[in-house]
């Protein structure tokens, strides 16, 4: 069972989103455990990173679903995301927060069932790459598809994401411990890449996204090696 929440301020939106969700539940056999929120406010005090998917209407009294959106993402980087709105021009704001989609009031089933679905198969794909992090603002939920690579400086463990950075204290050995399985090679004492933003290599310089990072000689050898495996491991796949 999956758990999706609703965040809509009028009941009969509200109401007909959840009548939507029943009618996708009964027609694809899988089951949903549905909350609702009668606005921004209410949805994210004390919000846990639990939904599969989270319908959020823009318009709402108080705190509008856009800023909602950009705090849910602080804790958040995984959740799909679907906004209802009156207005269509709203919805290429709404990829800033990585809205996986929009619906345009007043809502069709059809159209609803198809953006339900696609962010279902999102959140799916993600589910399998996700992990948290327990940072000093609380747990945060984290794609390793968006997360280029790790730096430790001063104690201070930074996750440096594809549209953001996210920091907390730490040592480098247990996040390498939490991300060996997601194929991210230690380059340096100070550095966890993921081998899937590699985009070039140069003598002793490894370039992960824009960013040149530093491999160290002691770990050059074993670095080359273990990214080979991982190209190998790829090509397996195929």
């Amino acid at each position: 069972m999956r758990n999706v929440a609703v965040v809509e301020d009028e009941d009969i939106a509200a109401e007909q989103i959840r009548l939507f969700i029943e009618k996708y539940s009964a027609e694809t056999g899988q089951e949903f455990r549905i909350e609702r929120f009668h606005d921004a406010f209410e949805f994210l005090r004390g919000y846990k990173a639990k939904y599969a998917a989270v319908f959020m209407d823009i318009q709402m009294p108080g705190c509008d679903g856009m800023t909602a959106a950009v705090e849910l993402r602080k804790t958040d980087k995984t959740v799909s995301l679907v906004f209802i709105t009156n207005l269509i021009q709203y919805a290429q704001k709404g990829y800033e927060v990585d809205a996986v989609a929009y619906i345009v009031k007043p809502v069709k089933y059809y159209d609803f069932a198809m953006k339900f679905r696609k962010a279902l198969d999102i959140y799916v794909m993600n589910e399998k790459q996700d992990f948290t992090l327990n940072t000093s603002d609380g747990p945060c939920r984290i794609s390793t598809d968006k997360l280029m690579y790790v730096e430790i400086s001063r104690h201070r463990l930074y996750y440096h994401l594809v549209d953001d950075v996210v920091e907390m204290t730490g040592v480098l050995s247990k996040a390498e411990e939490e991300l060996k399985r997601f194929g991210f090679l230690r380059c340096n004492q100070c550095y966890l890449v993921n081998p899937a933003f590699i985009v070039s290599i140069s003598g002793n310089s490894v370039q992960v996204g824009s960013e040149s990072l530093a491999i160290s000689r002691p770990r050059r050898k074993t670095f080359m090696t273990e990214l080979a495996n991982w190209y190998a491991g790829l090509e397996d796949k195929k």
